[in-house]
């Protein structure tokens, strides 16, 4: 059975303002901003800012919101990271390995090899600002 959204999940903190993270992009629909637990340098999350736990629950507008600041962020990652290779994923439900239920897309500059070692490390909060600053910058 699929989980009911929760309004105590990290990224409903963060849409709040409860907690913080280093915001490479917003608009009234979406943020997109760094994952601290990256599997690649400059591993990017997108998320509406709306409930939705995976895929099913998203709403049209909400959907193409968020593939159009995942456009703006592929084009910035492979500036500010000089590479072509941006692996799109999105999971929907534990059993494929969802953790957080709240829509989610990751933009992952890196071989289709380097996603195993997703959530086993926790990159520093400088090393992240300083890269969220110069994808930002590259966005704007």
């Amino acid at each position: 059975m699929k989980p009911l959204y929760d309004d105590s999940n990290i990224f409903a903190k963060i849409l709040r303002g409860e907690l913080p993270c280093h915001k490479v992009y917003e608009d009234e629909k979406t943020l997109a901003f760094m994952d601290i637990m990256p599997v690649a340098t400059g591993h990017v999350l997108v998320i509406p800012k709306c409930q939705a736990v995976e895929l099913s629950d998203l709403p049209l507008e909400y959907a193409t919101a968020v593939i159009a600041t995942a456009q703006k962020v592929m084009t910035a990652q492979r500036q500010v990271l000089n590479t072509q290779a941006i692996m799109q994923m999105q999971l929907n439900h534990a059993d494929a390995g969802q953790s957080v239920f709240h829509y989610h897309m990751h933009l992952v500059p890196a071989h289709f090899s380097t996603i195993a070692k997703h959530e086993t490390l926790t990159v520093d909060a400088d090393t992240l600002a300083k890269l969220a600053k110069q994808l930002a910058a590259a966005i704007a």
